[in-house]
C-alpha cells in the first residue's frame, strides 16, 4: 500500500528528517507488509479519512519501508542496511510499525535503534488514538508525558 504523498526519498534518512524539518513536518517511518491485514486496514480505513489523511500529509513526511525488503537505506550514523536489516536494528517486530524522530538530528548518529525515537506506534491503533498519535508526536507531548497519560489529558 501506498500513498501518493508518501515521502519520494533517496533512503538516507538524515537527509529526509532534515528535509522533513525544513518544511517545517516531523519525520517518521511506518513499515509495511504486503499481505499485513492492519497494514490494509490503516489504508483504506484510517488514511481514507479526510481528518486523519489531512492532518498527516500536512504535518509529517512518511518514509515507508518494506518490514522484509531490501532496499539500501542510510541511516543516521551513516551505515548502509538493507530495509529487513534496518527493521532489525531498530527492533520493528511487526507490521504496521510507525517510528517518529525528533526534528533535528543532534546526537542520533551516536544513539542506537530505539533510542533515536521520540515515540512509536507498535501495531495499529483505532483511528481516533491513531490521530491521537500524530498529535501527540506534532504538538511534542512525549516532552512531559507518555502517550497514555497524554491521551487521558486530552479527553
Amino acid at each position: 500500500y501506498q500513498m501518493d504523498w508518501y515521502l519520494e526519498s533517496f533512503l538516507d534518512l538524515s537527509e529526509d528528517l532534515a528535509g522533513a524539518t525544513a518544511k517545517g513536518k516531523r519525520f517518521a517511518i511506518m513499515w509495511g507488509l504486503k499481505g499485513c491485514p492492519s497494514c490494509k486496514k490503516m489504508h483504506e480505513v484510517h488514511l481514507m479519512d479526510p481528518k486523519i489523511e489531512s492532518y498527516i500529509r500536512d504535518n509529517f513526511e512518511i518514509l515507508h519501508l518494506n518490514h522484509i525488503g531490501s532496499r539500501a537505506v542510510t541511516d543516521f550514523d551513516g551505515r548502509k542496511l538493507g530495509e529487513k536489516a534496518l527493521g532489525e536494528a531498530y527492533g520493528i517486530r511487526f507490521t504496521p510499525t510507525i517510528q517518529f524522530f525528533p526534528e533535528k538530528t543532534d546526537g542520533l548518529a551516536v544513539a542506537r535503534g530505539q533510542a533515536r525515537e521520540v515515540a512509536r506506534m507498535p501495531g495499529l491503533l483505532e483511528p481516533p488514538e491513531f490521530l491521537a498519535m500524530f498529535r501527540y508526536v506534532r504538538e511534542r507531548g512525549y516532552d512531559s508525558l507518555s502517550f497514555p497519560d497524554w491521551l487521558k489529558k486530552q479527553a
